[in-house]
């Protein structure tokens, strides 16, 4: 069982290491996912250039690779640094950005995670879905309403992929395919917010970097992040989410292992 102190512990040791974060992303969230990352204390970089990914992989502490924005020669350069990561058992999370709203994304997430040891698979439940061959309603890079089973659908992927998966939504699931935990913190505001889901795949990446066991550390990012969401919603709860955005930031930075214990929200999915 994953407890409070556990993800507490994990914070801290982010803080501590200050891990180096590869970030092959979307030109929508790149300036957001880099400050995140610093608020919260890890060390970003964003490199894409095929010449010299293998090489930053390697040093990096984990490589997350996002394919919100697509293109082919970003696709050969993920592929490129997720290999080299591989060989130097570097962690890599993906995020399967619109898996589902069109078949060239489909068939490029399916591709990476095939050619790719993929650490962690982070997505909705429409783009986790497509990528093992099952419907769901998507719009854009948006899953759509659906009363399926979350855990049944997250435990399948897991078991498909041969990966840990995150499905993220209204509550969050993280599972190996076996052991399974719902995390129940966040706020809906941050739906309101370009690049809070991609900046979350990189945050999981920070604690990946920190902690072996990737269902402490996904955990971990998760009760994180959303305790920051919330302490940052209740502080601009009547200015909008351009000052969410800002106050999200500042909580990032500032979310402590006491908060974490008080407000954390995390058990086992059934």
């Amino acid at each position: 069982m994953i407890s409070l102190h556990d993800i507490a512990r994990t914070l801290e040791r982010v803080r501590e290491k200050k891990p180096l974060v590869h970030n092959i992303t979307n030109v929508v969230v790149t300036n957001f996912t880099a400050n995140g990352l610093l608020a919260l204390g890890a060390s970003p970089v964003m490199a894409y250039a095929r010449e010299e990914v293998a090489d930053m992989a390697r040093l990096a502490g984990a490589l997350v690779l996002n394919i919100g924005t697509l293109n082919q020669p970003e696709v050969e350069a993920m592929i490129i640094a997720g290999k080299a990561a591989n060989q130097q058992q570097v962690p890599v999370i993906f995020d399967p950005v619109g898996a589902g709203a069109t078949s060239y994304r489909t068939e490029t997430a399916r591709r990476i995670l095939q050619e790719v040891n993929v650490s962690l698979l982070r997505g909705n439940a429409a783009e986790i879905a497509h990528v093992i061959g099952e419907n769901w309603t998507i719009k854009g890079v948006d899953a759509g309403e659906s009363n399926g089973d979350i855990v049944a659908l997250a435990k399948k992927a897991a078991l498909h992929w041969k990966t840990h998966v995150v499905i993220t939504g209204r509550e969050d699931i993280i599972t190996d395919g076996t052991a399974a935990y719902l995390i129940k913190n966040g706020h809906s505001i941050l739906t309101k917010v370009t690049g809070t889901g991609c900046l979350l795949t990189s945050v999981i990446g920070a604690f990946a970097s920190v902690e072996q066991t990737l269902l402490t550390a996904g955990a971990a990012a998760l009760v994180s992040y959303g305790v920051a969401a919330e302490l940052a919603a209740e502080k601009t709860e009547e200015k909008g989410p351009g000052s969410f955005q800002i106050e999200f930031l500042n909580q990032l930075a500032m979310v402590s292992s006491e908060d974490i214990l008080r407000y954390g929200a995390v058990a086992v999915a059934m």
